[in-house]
């Protein structure tokens, strides 16, 4: 099991990569009861993920009004772990069972629909997304490598 210094350290590269090599903002670390290790969540500069479903969808509603829709970023959750730590699915599951899917300061997007329909693209964001981290693996040398981790099966996206 790790110590709670060596917990710290980690999660302080890691904070420290993503807010002055990646330029993330409001970079925070969270704690809870329950919560089998401290957690990091904040805001990346640009989107970071859209599901392979999300993105036909948002692919058909650009069609259709003739327009990009944007991209705002989304808070995220980031696990900072050390690279000789061994992680079996087990924990990952009580890891998700204990977080939201929309970590704090995230904004809803339900109800903000800028014409007015029921855009099926907005489906995907806000409380009702899939719960996933970024995992952020540090090596020996403060090298950081980030990886997606959802909760369940996401099929591969599309390019």
């Amino acid at each position: 099991m790790s110590s709670p210094d060596h917990l710290t350290a980690l999660s302080r590269v890691v904070l420290n990569n993503l807010q002055y090599q990646h330029d993330w903002t409001q970079v925070k670390p969270h704690e809870q009861p329950n919560l089998p290790r401290p957690l990091l969540y904040g805001l990346p500069p640009k989107r970071l993920y859209v599901h392979p479903d999300e993105q036909i969808d948002i692919i058909k509603a650009e069609k259709e009004r003739g327009e990009p829709i944007p991209q705002e970023p989304e808070v995220e959750w980031v696990l900072p772990v050390h690279l000789s730590e061994k992680w079996s699915p087990a924990q990952f599951a009580a890891l998700f069972d204990v977080i939201e899917a929309v970590p704090p300061g995230g904004a809803s997007q339900e109800g903000l629909d800028v014409d007015g329909s029921d855009a099926q693209w907005r489906l995907w964001r806000g409380p009702k997304r899939g719960k996933r981290i970024l995992l952020a693996t540090v090596q020996d040398d403060s090298t950081v490598t980030y990886y997606w981790i959802h909760d369940g099966l996401v099929k591969p996206r599309q390019n």
